[in-house]
């Protein structure tokens, strides 16, 4: 990976659940070192371009690269394996 490549690039990525689209045509760049924060209201696709990212959701459209390498149409253990994974809050991951 070239040293000014993004960590996380994605160019044109839309996708959804069956036939309810849910994101389109997103373009997002996450620079090396940087600290970015996802907002928005409900029902805006938060989850959904997470859960595309990881690979739990597929993109039905565009690109995701991720540390240089084409990770579109990844599944979510191979994500894990490329060094991206989700940990969803309040899923009851250890005893408390």
């Amino acid at each position: 990976m070239p040293p000014d490549a993004p960590t996380l690039d994605l160019a044109g990525v839309s996708s959804g659940y069956g036939s309810f689209s849910v994101l389109h045509d997103i373009d997002l760049r996450v620079e090396k070192g940087s600290i970015v924060a996802l907002i928005g209201a409900n029902g805006a696709g938060k989850s959904t371009l997470i859960k595309t990212i990881s690979g739990l959701v597929r993109a039905s459209r565009g690109k995701i690269v991720f540390n240089g390498q084409d990770c579109t149409g990844y599944s979510p253990d191979r994500m894990i394996r490329a060094g991206l994974g989700l940990v969803p809050e309040g899923a009851g991951c250890s005893a408390t």
